[in-house]
């Protein structure tokens, strides 16, 4: 369990004497028979607890609590905790003010993602490299480029035996002071794979094949499938370097799996699995985190509920619904403020050492997710055309240099708007849709 100490000085409650807290700490490890060390800016308490026996608790077993008030320690923490079931570790922070607790299930995550590496370096070299900066090093990840195969993509996933491994090596690797191979590196968690039940998994029929030649079209990626077994594919999508395969039946799906994995097509290797299914809604969202105005939803086709149907856009299968409303209420506003004191201390940073779950606007989400791969700033051309009842419509077109390819020059949507500000946001929300974002963070 890890847990932020995040409460002012002057927050809930009396602040204890630092001797009436060692008397509180002591008494409690007495009575308990944990032990209690502290490192890395953490006091750990137990881990494993007096008589444990066999490994720790598997992953998926702790959760973060935030927002703790700074006069409560773990005499006052640790048996509210208890209610719930034994603890086998219980690890506490300081932080920032705040008053009312939060509890969520910790992510546990052990891999980061690397940005900015030299794109001649091979996997061997970065695992290595890596190997020789971090501890806990299990595995590297690294994607061909999508236009010359002898290259990566500028980045790497690296996997951590652990999380606390992970973390270790995200505080070592921090961007601005460290450098690999004399260039400065880009260092953040890489977004959790979602997690789908095992159910919904035995219904897939449909793969996903990676690593494609981006000349490679979707009728011989439909040929090669259906080689071991002529009429098995139902349709084929191809997005830039990937593919979504498409099977009338399950079992065909699998069995191509097998036979087509590390198969070569137009020179390259491909990688092939099962498609992972996604709620589509909630992950749209997510890339917004969860600010996607109602009037972005209405521009991209989304239906409003009472239409009682849903819209394709875009990917086959993608939906999401609009809540019904014009725009974001006073409430929805309120809710992205907080108040300014005087004195508080203003540091300046570049939006990229941020994460995405920042950005409400899929402008700026496009711009950082171009500045993440490595690419040039994702450029915006602007056209107009007249409406039959006189208005002046406009559209955006979005080129990102770095990727552009004789298969696809530019992203355009397919609506236009009455506002400039609603056109950008289109063409970008297009835009990432197209590139396929997930496949990149996976």
């Amino acid at each position: 369990m890890q847990e932020g100490n995040n409460a002012s000085a002057n927050g809930c409650g009396k602040i204890r004497s630092g001797t009436q807290n060692e008397a509180a700490l002591l008494a409690l490890m007495e009575k308990t028979g944990y032990s209690m060390v502290q490192e890395n800016g953490q006091r750990k308490f137990g881990g494993p607890p007096p008589g444990w026996e066999g490994p720790p608790p598997p992953r998926g077993c702790e959760v973060f609590v935030g927002k703790i008030p700074r006069d409560m320690y773990e005499d006052e923490l640790v048996p509210v905790f208890e209610r719930a079931g034994k603890i086998y570790e219980f690890r506490l922070m300081m932080e920032f003010s705040g008053k009312f607790i939060g509890v969520c299930v910790s992510l546990d995550n052990c891999r980061l993602f690397i940005g900015a590496i030299p794109k001649e370096k091979k996997k061997e070299e970065i695992l290595n490299e890596m190997k020789k900066v971090t501890e806990g090093v299990v595995d590297v990840i690294v994607y061909p480029n999508a236009t010359d195969k002898t290259k990566n993509r500028g980045f790497a996933f690296v996997e951590y035996e652990s999380h606390r491994a992970a973390a270790m090596a995200r505080r070592r690797l921090i961007p601005g002071t460290f450098q690999l191979w004399g260039h400065a590196i880009q260092v953040d968690w890489a977004d959790p794979e979602k997690e789908v039940d095992e159910e919904t998994m035995q219904r897939v029929k449909v793969l996903y094949v990676r690593n494609l030649m981006m000349s490679t079209t979707e009728d011989t990626i439909k040929a090669e499938f259906n080689k071991f077994k002529p009429g098995a594919v139902e349709r084929v999508k191809k997005l830039r370097d990937y593919a979504f395969v498409h099977f009338f039946h399950r079992e065909d799906a699998v069995a191509a799996m097998s036979v087509m994995n590390g198969k070569c097509i137009d020179g390259a290797t491909i990688e092939v699995a099962l498609a992972k299914p996604v709620n589509k809604e909630s992950t749209w969202k997510q890339h917004f985190n969860g600010q996607i105005s109602p009037i972005s939803e209405s521009l991209l086709g989304f239906p409003n509920k009472e239409d009682g149907h849903q819209k394709s856009i875009g990917k086959p299968g993608l939906s999401v619904r609009l809540n019904g409303q014009h725009g974001p209420g006073p409430s929805e506003v309120e809710r992205c403020t907080y108040p300014f004191f005087p004195g508080i201390k203003l540091t300046p940073i570049s939006m990229y050492s941020l994460k995405s779950s920042h950005f409400s606007s899929a402008a700026m989400h496009l711009d950082y997710f171009c500045n993440k791969n490595n690419w040039t700033p994702p450029e915006y051309y602007l056209y107009s055309t007249t409406s039959q009842d006189g208005k002046i419509l406009l559209v955006y077109k979005v080129l990102i240099p770095s990727i552009a390819d004789g298969s696809q020059s530019y992203f355009m949507p397919d609506k236009l708007c009455t506002t400039v500000e609603g056109a950008k946001e289109l063409a970008a929300q297009f835009t990432l849709l197209h590139l396929g974002k997930h496949e990149n963070f996976s």
